[in-house]
């Protein structure tokens, strides 16, 4: 090796030695004010995570009543306006409870996304709302084969209803004899109990729950002679008091 290029090598090793033994000498130096920046960094974030969560325990409230009044569906916009703050910061909080929760978001390119939150009694009224299935009864070879040359029955949805009523087992009956003071423990019935108490189908109560006259209809079939009302606040039946 000539001794030019052991020259070159001594002038490269001195361009990379230079800057490290400058900031060796800098950390040497500085080591107690980079300590403490460094700890200030930290507190300042574990402050910020404190004030969050102390934020997030104030507006709890807010965010479970808009569940049970919007039926488990909110928006940033829903909860901003309602706990008047900004729509970032509203956004920040549904994206901590959807991960808490397991919410589903409809995210649209226009609109604000969308969180479903699925409670109890959310999941009560999809169940309650199945119509019951019904085994066909079994009919001889003959009359399928002269079905399939006659016209199609047409059942009106009152047929329908009726038959899904007089087609209850009588035990229910039995069952419906408690006292009713026994009933309403909490000062009323939900969908399922008052359908066994009128003898019906969870899903007849469902479908007549918001007409008109279903305090005289539920009064023709209670065995009381109770008249009963829905409330869509609370997804509950109260008797009507006279």
């Amino acid at each position: 090796m000539s001794e030019k290029t052991i020259e070159n090598y001594g002038k490269s090793f001195l361009v990379l030695i230079l800057p490290i033994s400058f900031l060796i000498v800098f950390l040497v130096n500085t080591w107690r004010i980079l300590l403490l920046i460094l700890g200030l960094l930290i507190a300042l974030n574990l402050w910020q995570q404190y004030k969050w969560e102390k934020w997030c325990d104030q507006v709890n409230p807010l965010f479970y009543q808009l569940i049970r009044e919007n039926q488990g569906k909110i928006t940033p916009m829903d909860l901003a306006i309602k706990g008047d703050f900004s729509g970032t910061v509203a956004k920040r909080y549904l994206d901590s409870k959807s991960k808490e929760f397991g919410a589903s978001i409809l995210d649209s390119e226009k609109e604000s996304p969308s969180y479903y939150f699925i409670t109890a009694s959310i999941l009560g009224d999809i169940l309650d709302s199945s119509e019951p299935v019904e085994k066909l009864p079994s009919r001889p070879v003959t009359n399928v084969a002269r079905s399939f040359l006659a016209p199609p029955e047409i059942i009106s949805q009152e047929e329908e209803i009726q038959t899904e009523t007089e087609s209850l087992p009588e035990t229910s009956h039995e069952e419906v004899k408690k006292p009713l003071e026994e009933q309403l423990v909490f000062g009323s019935l939900i969908q399922s109990e008052l359908a066994k108490r009128l003898s019906v189908y969870s899903s007849t109560v469902y479908k007549r729950r918001n007409d008109p006259d279903f305090p005289e209809w539920s009064r023709s079939r209670d065995p009381d002679g109770i008249a009963w009302s829905y409330s869509r606040k609370s997804k509950e039946f109260f008797p009507v008091e006279e």
